[in-house]
């Protein structure tokens, strides 16, 4: 009668270590990761324009899904924050940009496009160096800064699933061979004077 209720009592604390033997040994999903290798800003003559640079390599499902014809985006976002101490912080300037990835099997060309422009290659290699440096990209008016203040300027990358055809929405939600994502980098900009 003893062993009976001992049996089941030491069942279960068997289950439970192996259990939580079995989540401590399964790692998260790691997606693959775009780093920011370097980020300033320079000023343009009305404000400041950020340059960037990121590196990151398509894995297979992602090559494979481009040369198949399905178009992937690209979007950069830029904050710039700067602390208060009696409120919030404050957000002088937040803007995206998107950058379209997509093939075309009749001329056997990549295309770049970013609003208007759209540029040609031949190589997947080709195509991709210019998504992954940013250049020039106007980001603050000189009116949304004031002179002398030190502002915390952030940049990030990320493959934006959420600009793809529906179909491939659902499916990159429950894929993490479509994660790929920089995390913020972060430095300081002080405004020295107004852009002229």
């Amino acid at each position: 009668m003893t062993i009976k209720r001992f049996f089941p009592l030491r069942f279960a604390i068997l289950i439970g270590i192996a259990l939580a033997f079995g989540l401590l040994a399964v790692k998260p999903a790691r997606a693959d990761s775009i780093s920011v290798q370097r980020a300033s800003l320079q000023a343009d003559g009305s404000g400041w324009s950020l340059d960037a640079r990121f590196d990151f390599e398509l894995n297979s499902s992602l090559e494979d899904a481009v040369n198949k014809g399905i178009p992937l985006y690209f979007t950069t976002d830029f904050e710039l924050t700067r602390p208060r101490w009696y409120w919030f912080d404050e957000q002088p300037a937040s803007v995206s940009q998107s950058i379209r990835l997509s093939f075309q099997p009749l001329t056997r060309e990549y295309r770049v496009s970013s609003g208007g422009l759209q540029l040609g290659f031949s190589t997947l290699a080709d195509a991709l160096a210019v998504i992954k440096h940013v250049t020039s990209w106007h980001v603050i008016d000189s009116k949304q800064v004031h002179a002398g203040e030190t502002y915390t300027a952030s940049v990030r990358m990320q493959l934006d699933v959420a600009l793809m055809p529906k179909p491939f929405q659902i499916d990159a939600v429950n894929n993490r061979d479509w994660n790929l994502a920089s995390d913020w980098k972060r430095f300081n900009f002080t405004v020295t004077e107004r852009a002229k």
